[in-house]
């Protein structure tokens, strides 16, 4: 074994590999003691990483002797480099390559400087220092105007700060290209905006008159921010029904937003998303 890389197997993969990438970036040469230009590229990127040591982790794997990892990482051709940052698949590349694309392959699997930001912002919030994490989370997005990480990790710390309107813009630019965390993120806080109200006065004028639909909506809303999403549901679905344009389809689109927090395979999702679908369709 090399002094340089490890050898990593099948067992192994899961710590040394996915959990360690978390930490430093981690990239796995698959090999097999019968590939020729396996045994041409193994020096080519223990140089590198004796040149870039502390930027990144190299681990080799004997596909012969590890097939799970082999098969799973889909290691049909040899020599395979794969490379992993925060335990999952950054990057990769087949075959023998020149020590300059191989360098460029390891540059982007690093970590950029709005990278870095994000992680130290994400210590100082462990740390309880939540002013300076939000000063390097917008440093960050000084550097990167639309890094995910960046506008999640402030609009959470924005949000259990309950300063809800700035936490909505700060996820207003990835509203629709991010993922299903800015969905649901994005859905916990409009109905964090709407929770400020008096349910007391709302549940009154709904006694006095069921068709009063903004305060269902608001209620509904309200109820909703509050966790209690079957009650929430049941009022907004009963606005639904009575009129599913009221406030441009508000009604609707509040019982989207529970959806999102509850997950789509929630049982309360199935049932109120079916009575939706059959009010509207």
């Amino acid at each position: 074994m090399s002094e340089i890389a490890r050898d990593v197997t099948d067992a192994e993969f899961p710590t040394a590999v996915l959990e360690r990438s978390k930490e430093i970036p981690v990239v796995i040469d698959l090999w097999a003691p019968w590939c020729g230009p396996c045994r041409q590229l193994a020096p080519m990127l223990e140089k590198i990483a004796a040149e870039r040591t502390g930027e990144f982790e190299l681990v080799k794997l004997n596909i012969d002797e590890n097939p799970e990892v082999a098969s799973m990482l889909g290691a049909r051709s040899i020599p395979l480099v794969v490379g992993f940052r925060d335990g999952a698949v950054a990057s990769h590349f087949l075959g023998v390559q020149p020590e300059s694309a191989i360098n460029e392959f390891i540059n982007s699997i690093l970590l950029s400087e709005a990278d870095q930001l994000v992680t130290d912002a994400k210590e100082k919030v462990t740390s309880g220092d939540d002013s300076a994490a939000e000063r390097l989370l917008n440093n960050a997005l000084e550097l990167d105007a639309r890094h995910e990480g960046a506008r999640v990790t402030l609009a959470r710390l924005l949000s259990d700060a309950a300063r809800y309107e700035e936490a909505c813009a700060a996820l207003s630019p990835i509203a629709v290209t991010g993922g299903e965390e800015v969905t649901t993120l994005l859905a916990e806080i409009q109905l964090n905006l709407a929770g400020d109200v008096d349910l007391l006065s709302l549940e009154s004028r709904l006694e006095a008159d069921a068709g009063d639909l903004e305060a269902a909506v608001a209620l509904g809303k309200a109820l909703g921010a509050k966790g209690e999403y079957e009650r929430a549901l049941e009022l907004l679905l009963n606005a639904v029904k009575q009129d599913a344009t009221f406030q441009e389809g508000a009604a609707r689109q509040a019982m989207l937003d529970i959806f999102n927090v509850l997950g789509a395979q929630d049982p309360v999702t199935k049932d109120y998303r079916a009575q939706l679908s059959s009010a509207l369709f």
